[in-house]
């Protein structure tokens, strides 16, 4: 599953740097599938959605960091546990309930953004 980021942020930012995927954003700042990641133009993700990845998308949270849930992969193929996690000073990073996903479909997510 994804993870969350719960109304307890108090906006510290430590945990943008530590993703891997680059799927963690300041409240109000647009993102973009491609940033950070080997994914640009016209794309099919995982999930099947048809999307370009270097089209702005709309932000998800206006007033606190959040996490995009088609670029997280709780840090699989990457770290053993989740970065954002281990470096919040108030633990407001928690897995997210309205997105699980097994570890085999968090790897597949991780290697179709990350193929090298």
């Amino acid at each position: 599953m994804a993870i969350i980021i719960t109304d307890e942020c108090i906006n510290c930012g430590a945990c943008e740097p530590e993703c891997p995927n680059t799927a963690i954003y300041e409240g109000a700042d647009d993102w973009r599938y491609s940033d950070g990641t080997a994914l640009n133009g016209s794309i099919v993700l995982p999930n099947g959605k048809e999307v370009n990845a270097d089209d702005a998308q709309t932000p998800i949270s206006d007033d606190i960091y959040y996490i995009v849930p088609d670029k997280c992969t709780e840090c699989k193929g990457f770290h053993e546990e989740p970065q954002c996690a281990a470096v919040c000073p108030v633990d407001c990073c928690v897995p997210d309930d309205s997105h699980v996903e097994t570890e085999e479909e968090l790897l597949g997510k991780q290697r179709f953004m990350h193929p090298e």
